[in-house]
């Protein structure tokens, strides 16, 4: 298995980031302290079957160094346990869009984060898998 998270797995064009977002295209999925959305594509591009942002707004946590913790709390838990995810939209030929966006206003356990990104990521193979049949 493959625990890496490279730079072209991360959602970095504006384009992308306002496509995600437009209203009626996406779905979204909320886990406290983290919501995500997210949007399936058609094919999948340059063989990376998932595109990643995560977002930890300045509004909710006031100190950078909060703000970093978070951002790499959910990375790592990511990294950790995106394989599922992978492999469902690999075998559907998709690409899917996720972001990731803070939502609690203080500092959280990385257990707790940990376990969030699970229950997202765990929701959204199972949607796809249901879609599937």
């Amino acid at each position: 298995m493959n625990f890496r998270f490279r730079k072209t797995e991360r959602i970095t064009s504006r384009k992308e980031i306002e496509s995600l977002f437009e209203r009626g295209k996406s779905s979204a999925i909320t886990a406290m302290p983290l919501r995500a959305v997210y949007q399936e594509s058609g094919q999948e591009e340059a063989g990376v079957p998932v595109k990643v942002l995560v977002s930890v707004s300045k509004k909710r946590l006031r100190h950078a160094i909060d703000r970093n913790r978070a951002k790499r709390q959910i990375r790592e838990a990511y990294r950790l346990q995106h394989h599922s995810l992978i492999d469902a939209l690999v075998t559907r030929g998709k690409q899917l869009r996720l972001a990731f966006i803070w939502l609690s206003t203080q500092p959280e356990p990385t257990a707790m984060v940990s376990r969030s990104v699970e229950r997202i990521l765990h929701s959204i193979t199972l949607k796809l898998e249901k879609d599937n049949t």
